[in-house]
């Protein structure tokens, strides 16, 4: 059952992040910015948080065998639209009908693990779900990065699929099939609909505040109303009968600080999933292969330490692996900030090694304690708010990481272009060289200076790119620091616990 079922999310999980690779792709394909060509990966992602908290209902309504085969058979529809998508809008689409499938199959066979694992094995039971969804990540740039090279960014929605069949049939003999008795509760569809309206609006408000204006009413409308959606559904589960989100979880410390590092790390994994292929091309110059090639030893090294760490949490307080893992976090996100154009290939492979490091010591952790904190009768609330929070993260993550790249990219660019005046001694120089090569290879005198004045606007936005891209990984670390509080406040609930 759990090959079963990690065959499917292994697969699902895999789409999500084979795209950030042709991302750079996508852009040239229908003649829009980042900003706009990100969605392929936001889409799905946001899709995929607002589908967790789905999953319980749907499960109780077809039972856990018929609700994997479900959401393997949408996401094999999402993967066709998305490979015929004529335009960014129609891609969307495809991208949140798998976002829908990965977010629904996620909680469901995390609780289907856990409940065929005895109760003093279920650390090493969360250790095996979180080798498929951080392995995943890890080895989707990579795949996409060779179906890119090979053939062209469309045929990357195919290679998940044969996985995706291989779970579906094992799925209909080995995965559980028990339904919910009696009446089904009502399904909570202002829960629904308020989930999607705060993630849509502060979505949409997020990725278009560069490109509308931050201070513009559109930018602010958004941001303020996915605010109030936000605050309104917490409200609601309070009172509803039939809750989505189950708040009572939250009382407990334990749980309550591990959701908390769950966002956080949710954000940081995602992130940098996004974020390095799309350095490594667009600021390193590497192939679509060689940029995905940079996560493959850190995918290899999550194998190892995730079991590892899943033995571990069974025997000792959650405290020591979270807090090392958020410092060697916060380590590598500082180097890898420092990385630019000269950066060699070994080093982002260390560097990017160093992050997973932290992540497999920390994801196994947080969702063993997620586990633990919760009563035996509501494993599969906790589980899908465990995967809600985490995913949450994970798309607030990417979106804020783009932002802040665009906005520090646009700066030092402005910053830059405004020291490129005629008493710019530096400049003169670097126009005067370049025009000499134009002459040399025989472009006529009246073009040189313009072409001397391209060049230099060419390097000026690559500084900049480098430099916003810099800023984001400084920033990640520091916000990744904010870890450690939940950390220590884990280590002394589960040390008063015990």
């Amino acid at each position: 059952m759990t090959v079963s079922g990690l065959l499917g999310t292994i697969a699902l999980v895999l789409s999500g992040t084979m795209v950030n690779v042709a991302v750079p792709s996508i852009m040239g394909a229908y003649g829009v910015g980042q900003d706009q060509a990100q969605w392929a990966s936001t889409a799905f992602i946001t899709t995929m948080v607002a589908s967790q908290l789905l999953s319980g209902w749907i499960v109780m309504a077809l039972g856990q065998r018929y609700t994997y085969a479900m959401t393997l058979v949408v996401f094999t529809i999402g993967s066709a639209v998305s490979t015929v998508a004529p335009n960014i809008d129609t891609l969307i689409a495809g991208r949140i009908l798998q976002g829908f499938s990965a977010g629904v199959i996620q909680p469901l066979v995390l609780s289907s693990i856990i409940s065929v694992f005895p109760s003093d094995r279920r650390g090493f039971a969360v250790s095996m779900y979180s080798v498929g969804v951080t392995l995943a990540p890890s080895f989707g740039p990579v795949v996409g990065g060779v179906v890119l090279d090979l053939m062209t960014w469309r045929h990357t929605f195919f290679v998940p699929l044969p996985l995706a069949f291989l779970g579906f049939l094992l799925g209909l003999s080995f995965m559980p099939q028990e339904r919910h008795k009696g009446p089904l509760p009502p399904f909570d569809w202002t829960g629904l609909i308020l989930v999607c309206m705060f993630c849509a609006s502060l979505m949409t408000g997020l990725a278009n505040g560069q490109r509308w204006g931050w201070h513009s009413n559109e930018v602010v409308a958004l941001l303020i109303g996915g605010v109030v959606a936000g605050i309104a559904f917490l409200m609601h589960q309070t009172r509803s009968s039939s809750p989505m989100l189950d708040v009572s979880l939250f009382k407990n410390p334990s749980y309550a600080s591990a959701m908390v590092i769950a966002f956080l790390f949710g954000a940081g994994n995602f992130a940098t999933n996004y974020a390095i292929p799309v350095f490594t091309q667009q600021v390193q110059g590497f192939t679509a292969t060689a940029a995905g090639m940079v996560l493959v030893p850190a995918g290899l090294l999550l194998i190892v330490i995730t079991p590892i760490t899943g033995r571990v949490n069974d025997h000792v307080s959650p405290r020591y692996p979270i807090t090392a893992g958020v410092l060697i976090f916060i380590v590598a996100a500082w180097y890898i900030s420092k990385s630019d154009v000269n950066t060699a290939f070994i080093v982002m492979v260390l560097l990017t090694m160093l992050s997973r490091l932290a992540i497999g010591l920390v994801m196994p952790t947080m969702g063993a304690t997620a586990v633990r904190a919760v009563p035996e009768h509501k494993i599969n609330s906790g589980a899908a708010t465990y995967n809600f929070v985490r995913q949450l993260g994970g798309a607030f993550g990417t979106l804020v990481f783009v932002v802040i790249t665009e906005q520090r990219t646009a700066y030092h660019a402005d910053a830059m272009a405004a020291t490129q005046t005629s008493g710019n001694p530096v400049s003169r120089e670097f126009l005067s060289q370049v025009g000499k090569v134009l002459s040399e290879s025989g472009l006529p005198d009246t073009q040189q200076t313009a072409g001397a004045l391209n060049f230099l606007a060419k390097v000026i936005h690559a500084q900049a790119t480098t430099l916003g891209f810099q800023d984001a990984f400084i920033v990640s670390a520091v916000v990744f620091s904010t870890a450690l509080i939940p950390a220590w406040i884990l280590g002394r609930t589960t040390k008063t616990g015990s």
